[in-house]
């Protein structure tokens, strides 16, 4: 059933751990491709894929998403910077032990005179709640030192965002 891989409603498989894993996999291969689809798989499209053709550094990531049950993005800290300090954006480090990932969290952002400005996607008196509005502004990344370790079992959905070169292979 999950994500039209495997119809048998016996499968173990988890759509999510299986995308999760091939983004990894591709992630670790960065092979650019040449040919573009309408609405590109995130784990069958090689890295690279998702780019504009006048990107010039070769991708090492793959930034995707993560929903939870009831449809929001999921989310998860990194240390503050100029007022930002939640991401709903994601890099495969690692999977492992039957579906358990370790994500780093990328620092959203937009480009504004040439530079990188992160953007905060909280808003509301509560400052509780991730503002859709403000994830439509986000148009950069870049790496935070922080990761977290998940259960890709826990999540309904991922959808893949950008192919963009961090310079963490180097």
């Amino acid at each position: 059933m999950g994500c039209g891989r495997n119809n048998d409603v016996r499968s173990t498989s988890n759509c999510v751990c299986d995308v999760v894993q091939a983004i990894k996999d591709l992630q670790d291969n960065a092979v650019l491709a040449d040919e573009c689809e309408d609405c590109p798989s995130c784990f069958m499209e090689p890295l690279g894929s998702l780019v504009s053709p006048s990107r010039r550094d070769q991708p090492d990531t793959r930034v995707f998403m993560l929903k939870t049950a009831d449809g929001s993005p999921f989310h998860a800290f990194f240390t503050p910077e100029d007022g930002a300090c939640v991401s709903i954006y994601f890099r495969v480090e690692d999977v492992f032990d039957n579906c358990c990932a370790t994500l780093r969290v990328l620092i959203p952002g937009r480009r504004e005179g040439g530079n990188f400005v992160p953007v905060n996607l909280v808003s509301g008196g509560d400052r509780c709640c991730i503002d859709l509005t403000r994830v439509c502004q986000v148009n950069r990344f870049r790496a935070s030192n922080d990761c977290i370790t998940v259960d890709l079992k826990c999540f309904c959905a991922i959808q893949c965002i950008a192919d963009v070169n961090l310079g963490l292979c180097d």
